[in-house]
């Protein structure tokens, strides 16, 4: 795969706007005779009525507005990229949307039905462990007394315990005394990060709407992931119509007084820096 460096990318700019420039020279020159050079008078002029600022300033805010102003086709590329972009977000954004809409359903009409459908709203790391984890396990195992996490490791909330006594005892399987502080520092880390009872859910006995969320929050993860992406091509446009613009307006600054340009670029071919 190519890689190119911005001295690359502004060499490529400045052959094309070089080649506009030219070609504009050249009909000029057919509507004035073979080799009759346009005055210089009219260069200057052309050059003093849009400034490099403006120009660029101009397509930095609307891809291709710079382009339109100094009378170059490329607008159009730049116009027609910036809508493409633009719709190509919106539907991303709106599709990402309504498959976070429909897993968070099935979360509460299938996950969660059997124990606080109509509870709170999760954060996304909430949603992201429902679909790692087939049930979160109780938060407190044993009613009554003090809190009894749950054993089952292959639940959330099992894993967590799990995870808090490999952290905090020394042997993991051989609990110290409820009183110590390694126990209580183990059971701290648990009631921190464990699911509670108005957030349990469990997929079991419900395969087929465990797929459907799977499929749901990983089609929301994916639009959502297109969409930051075509956010960066969008901005890219926007850099390159105010480049190209930019070195547009000086080439033709720096036309000579019989209307020819001459230009001057070197492109590493190397792997430079």
């Amino acid at each position: 795969m190519l890689r190119y460096s911005w001295r690359q990318i502004a060499f490529l700019l400045t052959s094309l706007s070089a080649t506009e420039g030219l070609r504009g020279q050249d009909l000029a020159s057919g509507r004035n005779g073979i080799g009759a050079a346009p005055e210089s008078s009219q260069v200057s002029g052309e050059v003093g009525a849009l400034s490099p600022f403006v120009a660029t300033f101009s397509s930095a805010i609307i891809p291709g507005a710079g382009q339109a102003l100094l009378g170059s086709r490329r607008a159009i590329v730049y116009a027609a990229a910036e809508v493409v972009g633009l719709v190509a977000y919106s539907v991303q954004e709106r599709d990402g949307n309504r498959q976070r809409d429909q897993y968070r359903d099935l979360s509460r009409s299938v996950g969660r039905a059997q124990f606080t459908p109509d509870g709170p709203t999760g954060d996304w790391d909430y949603y992201e462990r429902m679909e790692k984890f087939a049930a979160s396990g109780a938060f407190d195992a044993v009613a009554g007394g003090g809190i009894d996490p749950e054993t089952d490791q292959t639940t959330y909330n099992g894993s967590m315990w799990l995870l808090a006594r490999q952290t905090y005892w020394r042997d993991p399987n051989n609990p110290p005394a409820p009183s110590s502080a390694e126990y209580q520092s183990a059971l701290a880390f648990y009631t921190k990060r464990a699911v509670a009872n108005e957030m349990r859910w469990s997929w079991l006995g419900s395969p087929q709407g465990y797929q459907q969320y799977k499929h749901a929050i990983a089609g929301s993860n994916s639009a959502f992931k297109r969409a930051e992406q075509t956010v960066g091509l969008v901005v890219a446009n926007h850099i390159l119509s105010a480049v190209d613009a930019f070195v547009t307006v000086r080439l033709r600054a720096r036309q000579s007084a019989d209307g020819r340009v001459a230009v001057t670029a070197a492109i590493p071919i190397g792997s430079g820096h």
